[in-house]
Parts: C-alpha cells; sequence; structure tokens
C-alpha cells in the first residue's frame, strides 16, 4: 500500500501547474463539457501509465539491485530539479469541432501530451522501486485525477487558490528526499 499512496502523492503534487494539467483547463473551457473530458483523461492515463508502469517492471529485470539504486536515486534528483520549471501550454486547441468527439480528443490529446512528461516519468521510476505495478499504476492514476478533475470542474479558480511556485518547490523537495532515501 506504500506504493499507492506514494504515487498518489507524488504525481499529484508532480502534476500541478504541469502542461496536462494546462491542457485539461484549456479543454474544459473550449468545450464545456466537464464528463467526457475527465473520462477522456482516466482512459489516457491508465493507457500511458500502465505502459510506463510496465517499463519500471521490466526495468528490474534487466539491471542489478546496485545499478538500480543509483538510477532511481539520480532520477528522482533530477524529477526534483525539473519539477522547478515551471510548463507551457504550446498550442491551444483550434476553434474547430472535435474529428474524435471531445471524449475522443481528450484521450489522444492527454495520451501524447504525457509521452516522456514528468508524471510518466515518475511512474517508470515508482514502479521499479516498488515492484508494485498494479498499486503503482493505481496510485499515479488517482494523482492524476486529482489534479486534473478538479481543474476540468472549476477551471482558472483553481490556479489562484495556491502558488504554483509553492507547489513546484513542495514536490521538488519530495522529489529529492526519495532520491536521497533509496541510497540510505
Amino acid at each position: 500500500m506504500d506504493a499507492f499512496f506514494v504515487s498518489t502523492g507524488i504525481v499529484a503534487l508532480a502534476e500541478m501547474g504541469d502542461k496536462t494539467q494546462l491542457l485539461a483547463l484549456v479543454l474544459a473551457v473550449r468545450y464545456q463539457k466537464p464528463w467526457p473530458i475527465v473520462w477522456g483523461i482516466l482512459v489516457a492515463t491508465l493507457l500511458n501509465h500502465g505502459l510506463a508502469g510496465a517499463v519500471g517492471a521490466w526495468v528490474t529485470t534487466v539491471v542489478g539491485p546496485d545499478i538500480l539504486r543509483w538510477f532511481l536515486a539520480a532520477s528522482f534528483i533530477a524529477m526534483a530539479v525539473w519539477m522547478l520549471v515551471p510548463d507551457t501550454l504550446d498550442d491551444a486547441p483550434s476553434d474547430a469541432q472535435p474529428r474524435l468527439g471531445v471524449f475522443g480528443t481528450t484521450v489522444l490529446a492527454f495520451f501524447l501530451a504525457e509521452m516522456g512528461d514528468k508524471t510518466q516519468i515518475a511512474t517508470v521510476m515508482l514502479a521499479a522501486q516498488y515492484q508494485a505495478y498494479f498499486w503503482v499504476v493505481a496510485g499515479t492514476t488517482l494523482g492524476m485525477m486529482l489534479a486534473n478533475a478538479p481543474v476540468v470542474w472549476l477551471g482558472e479558480r483553481m490556479t489562484r487558490l495556491v502558488p504554483m511556485r509553492v507547489v513546484h518547490t513542495v514536490s521538488a523537495l519530495i522529489f529529492a528526499a526519495l532520491g536521497v532515501a533509496v541510497l540510505i
């Protein structure tokens, strides 16, 4: 269960101010259909983090424990540094009606936006560290939903409650602590 709770917390914090959270905001404002957007985020996250968790589980079978320990520590510390750099959204959706519908557009956009993203990489690392595939994927998916679903329903009001700099700093400290903890 530690894998579930740690994965949920880390991804929920890492997602704050992330480009996929900004994407959730843009989609919510643009299409004003929260349920298909939230369901699309869930499906895309399950697919993306399911694959990332599988990669993390696989890594533990090909890399020795000492190398894995150093790799995980370095990765968590790199994530701490990365958390201090806020994301921006490069492309906003066009005014055209989505060809795939709101749900399909959300699934595709979120799945692609998560490729190589902080939360996907965190899922790989957490699956490698905890060797609890189901609990890590369940936790990272819940973390994504906790961070993104409220944005879809509450929009811009959410982003004014807590300064993003504070969230990024707290997240960076947690990732740094995990990096050090792996070495101990």
